[in-house]
Parts: C-alpha cells; structure tokens; sequence
C-alpha cells in the first residue's frame, strides 16, 4: 500500500524542504537567508493588499499563497536552524489569539469592537511588560511602511494623553509645518529640508488619524487616481496622431482637466 500524496500545507512544507535541501534542492533557494527573504515577504504583503484593493478574489488566492510560502520559507530555516518550526509558529499564534479573545474562548462577557480594541492594546502592553520592553513605543516595527508606523506610534502616545483632541489643532500644525518646510527650502540645506519634510509627512499621518483614514491607503487610491488620468492623456494624444514628448503642458493639463470632468459624470 502506498502513502496518500500530501495535500494543502503538509505538501507546501515538504516541497520547501526539498527546495532547501543541499545538493539534491535549488540552489538559490538553499543560500537565502531571513535577511535576504524580508523584501519578498512584504512585496507579498503588499500584493495581497493590491488583489484586495483591486477586489480580485481569484487573485487574492494566489497572493494568499505567495504570503503562506514566505511563512514557511521563514520557519524551515528556523527549523534548519533548530530553533521553531511551522508546527511551533501555528501553534503560537492560536495560543495569542485564544488569550486575546477570552470574550470568545473564556469566561468574559462578549464585548463590542471598540471594547475588544481597547481590551486587545491592554493585552499586547501586558505582554511587552512580560518582555521587559518598558516603553509604550517598544513593538512597533522598523520595518513598517514610514506613514503606517507614524500612526501607530501616534496611536500609542494617544493612550496616556499624548495627542490633540481637536482636529483643528492638528491642522493648525499642518500649516506651521508647511511654513517651517518652505523655510528649509529656502536656505538650502538638504539635511533641514529632509528633517522638516519628515516633520510634514508625520502631520499628515497625524491627520490620517484623526480623520480616521488609512494613509496607505489614501496614497495608493490618489496613484491610481494620478494614474488613470495620465492614462486618459495618453490615449488622447494616440488618437489625435499626436507624441506625447511634443505635447506642452497646457495641452496635457487641459486634458487632465477633461478626464477629471469624465470621472465626475
């Protein structure tokens, strides 16, 4: 009698094995290391976030895919290395769910969304106390695209008082912003300039915020936005037998102006 083949996650983990195995696996796949696999795991993240934004569900499967081969690649070299593998990652993370939902799996009583959200922060700061990390700020990743970690940062401040209450101070402070960015542009100095910039750019997350919008998000809708238009620009001088190269500014911004008018009809 033969064994049953392998299926779902069982024969992801046994092709990654054979992928990593020396001599017998590839050979570019053997030589990775955590570091260098990092990129392909958030390009991954961000292309289930494109199949989502793009509501492509046949896409989002394979994007799916892609994201649960970077957690395997990730814990068969942990496993290579003796120190967890697929089975101890799954297993942590249904603990850490199970603990954080006691409304779910314990006794608690069942709480609202924004009860759970408060409930899940105090949850994850008792946690980082368990670590010894002191600081409120202490988890939130390097890694993170720079507007979504501003917000959370913020976030975290926000839980002992560290925020506006009104939006029209941060408002306010968006403008002084822009002055002090205009300044540093003025006086040259490529290092003040970058330094104000930031400061603009961790305003503008702070407006996000309190506006309840997702910067990334916002961001990637205006690209495509941007995109789509020029698009339009584009075709527009194809069809009029016209080089984009020879088009001058007020002929492309007259025909930005007319797919705007397009998409608001």
């Amino acid at each position: 009698m033969t064994n049953a083949p392998e299926k779902g996650v069982d024969r992801l983990l046994a092709i990654m094995a054979k992928l990593r195995t020396p001599g017998d696996g590839c050979p570019w796949d053997v030589e990775q290391t955590y570091k260098t696999i990092a990129p392909y795991t958030v390009e991954e993240a961000y292309e289930v976030a494109d199949a989502i934004e793009r509501h492509d569900l046949p896409a989002l499967k394979e994007e799916l895919g892609d994201l649960l081969f970077q957690v395997v690649f990730h814990a068969r070299m942990a496993e290579e290395e003796g120190a967890f593998n697929f089975e101890d990652v799954a297993s942590a993370v249904s603990d850490k769910m199970i603990r954080r939902h006691p409304h779910v799996f314990g006794d608690e009583n069942m709480r609202s969304a924004d009860e759970q959200t408060k409930a899940w922060e105090e949850q994850k700061a008792d946690e980082r106390a368990a670590k010894g990390e002191q600081s409120l700020l202490a988890d939130v990743p390097l890694g993170l695209p720079g507007m979504t970690r501003a917000v959370k940062l913020q976030k975290r401040a926000a839980r002992v008082g560290f925020d506006w209450t009104q939006i029209e101070d941060v408002l306010a402070k968006l403008d002084e912003e822009v002055r002090e960015l205009a300044e540093a542009a003025q006086s040259k100095d490529e290092d003040a300039i970058e330094d104000e910039f930031g400061d603009l750019l961790f305003v503008i997350a702070n407006v996000a915020r309190h506006l309840k919008v997702d910067p990334e998000a916002a961001t990637r809708r205006a690209n495509e936005k941007f995109s789509r238009r020029f698009r339009y620009i584009e075709e527009s001088m194809k069809k009029a037998g016209r080089d984009i190269n020879e088009a001058s500014l007020d002929e492309m911004e007259a025909l930005w102006v007319e797919a705007k008018k397009l998409e608001q009809e």
